[in-house]
This record gives C-alpha cells, structure tokens and sequence, in this order.
C-alpha cells in the first residue's frame, strides 16, 4: 500500500540518496518544474545515469510535458536506458492519446505510469485517461489546475475535481495521490488536509520535503478508535453467518464490512 511520494530536484544529485532514505513509500525526481530551462539536459543525464545504477526499487522520475521542448529528449533516454521502475510520472495529462503514445514509446521494464491531472481538459478527460492498462497511479496537481480554472487555492474549491478523480481512480482500481501541502512549515494543516482528503476518498498523498512523511502517514494511518470499531463489525458480520447484522443498534451491510475491513488492511500494512 503507497501512502507517500517525495519529490526530489533532478538537478540536485546530492540530495537523491537522502530521499530515498526519507521513509517515503515512493520517491519522484523532477525534471520538470523544479529544474531550469538551461539545466535540463545535465540533470536528465544525471538522473538517467542514477536510475540505472540505484538498488533502491521505490524511486522514479517525472518526464517533462509532452508539449514541451523536453518531452521527446526524456522519453528517448527514458527508452534508451531502459532501467526497472516502479512508475514514470507524466505531467499534465489532458488526453488518453498523452497516455497511448508514452506507452508506446517506453518499455514495459520501465514500468507503469503516473498520470499528474492538473488542468480542466485532463479532469474532465480523467475517466478515460485512468483507464488506460499501463496506468497504475494517478495524482491530482491542484496549483496547476487553479490556474487553469481561476479558482482559489481553498479546500472547498477544489472538492469537485478531487471527489471526480476519487471514483475515476476507485472504478479502474487507480492509487490517486493528493497534490502536495506546499508550506513545509505547517505540519498541523499538512495533517488537517491529509485528513479531509481520506475522508473523500483519498489514501496517499505527495510531499515536497522529507519532513512531511511522518506526518502524511500518521494522518493516513487509522487511530486504534477506528481498528477498534472495524473489528467489531467483522465479527458481528461474521456472527450473523453473513446476513444482515445489528451493531449499536444500527444494520451492517457488505458497504460498511467493505469500509471496515478496509481500514483492518490498513492497520495490518
């Protein structure tokens, strides 16, 4: 189960090792926001040359956006080098053809992929863009998609998008990181929008510094009220012999012992 995914600059190698030591589920080097113009050929031959030598299975890259002056010099080296990944991220995804042609372009030995949705076109196009096979992960870039729309960085602005992506991702079985929590020194919002995004539906999320995964994993992590409530509603399922069951004076149905044992796999991992 991911709970957790780093972003690291491509263009600080120094700082790769430390990443993946941070206790992150998932490790991303960026060679795409965080890396200047003038510096992208260095870093993606650097983080190309480190993927192919690293031990560490949970690190991978971000490739530049397919309409950038980038995109087809990452995918060639991506190609080329043919390390094993555990995904490729792919910036701003408008369309299921974004998908189809990296597919076609990268070896399944690189793995599966990431699809960032950040703009209105890739939202309303997010059924069919999940649903691609190679598909496997998927990350709602909620900055991007606010200035697509106009709207304001509030969490209730964003509800829609992130509730659409939330049953996109569920019905084609997708993990949806949330967009990173962008003030490092706010652990207590980081836990509190944590927190809202698991009550809609969202079980992982992305940080931007090694300091917010303690932080993202507790707010994910289930509180022993929580395991304590789903067991006994296991068991009073499994009392009644798999029919309809009372607990506390209210019926327990295959949703709830859904929701119950999710949280038990949750405990358990």
């Amino acid at each position: 189960m991911k709970r957790s995914l780093l972003f690291v600059p491509g263009n600080r190698p120094e700082r790769f090792e430390k990443a993946c030591a941070s206790g992150a589920d998932l490790v991303c080097i960026d060679l795409e926001d965080a890396v200047a113009p003038q510096d992208k050929d260095e870093a993606r031959a650097t983080v190309i040359e480190f993927l192919s030598g690293t031990s560490h299975d949970h690190v991978s890259l971000r490739i530049n956006a397919a309409d950038s002056a980038y995109y087809k010099d990452d995918v060639k080296s991506l190609a080329k080098a043919a390390p094993e990944l555990p995904f490729v991220m792919m910036p701003k995804v408008s369309e299921r053809d974004d998908i189809k042609e990296l597919d076609k372009a990268l070896p399944e030995k690189c793995g599966p992929i990431l699809a960032l949705i950040e703009s209105a076109k890739g939202l309303v196009n997010c059924e069919e863009i999940l649903s691609h096979d190679r598909v496997a992960y998927a990350m709602y870039g909620a900055i991007d998609y606010a200035g697509d729309v106009g709207c304001g960085p509030e969490w209730n602005n964003h509800v829609y998008a992130r509730s659409r992506l939330v049953a996109a991702s569920a019905a084609f079985e997708v993990t949806l990181f949330d967009t990173p929590y962008i003030d490092v020194k706010d652990p207590d919002g980081l836990e509190n929008a944590t927190r809202c995004a698991r009550a809609l539906g969202i079980f992982a999320r992305a940080a931007i510094h090694p300091a917010q995964i303690a932080t993202i994993h507790q707010a994910l992590s289930p509180t022993e009220d929580e395991v304590a409530r789903a067991q006994r509603v296991v068991q009073a399922y499994e009392a009644s012999g798999g029919n309809v069951a009372l607990l506390d004076g209210k019926m327990i149905e295959a949703p709830i012992i859904k929701a119950a044992r999710r949280v038990l796999a949750w405990a358990k991992s």
